[in-house]
């Protein structure tokens, strides 16, 4: 019973940490990686996905920002 209870709890873990963004965003590039400079464009953030994190994956989000993955990349 402890390791079912072990399991479930990993599990929900695993669901709840992993995000939208990093999940469905594609590859991370250098620009979403890298903070701005004093002066450059500041990065853009993507809507829909904050909204799916906020949602869905609520603590994921700060994976999201960790990984600059909520940062739409340089066109």
């Amino acid at each position: 019973m402890k390791k079912m209870k072990n399991v479930i709890a990993l599990g929900l873990m695993v669901i709840m940490l992993s995000s939208c963004a990093t999940i469905f965003g594609g590859k991370v590039t250098p620009h979403q990686k890298t903070k701005p400079a004093p002066g450059e464009q500041q990065r853009e953030v993507r809507v829909v996905a904050l909204i799916a994190d906020l949602v869905f994956f609520w603590p994921g989000a700060i994976v999201d920002f960790a990984t600059g993955a909520i940062y739409r990349p340089k066109r």
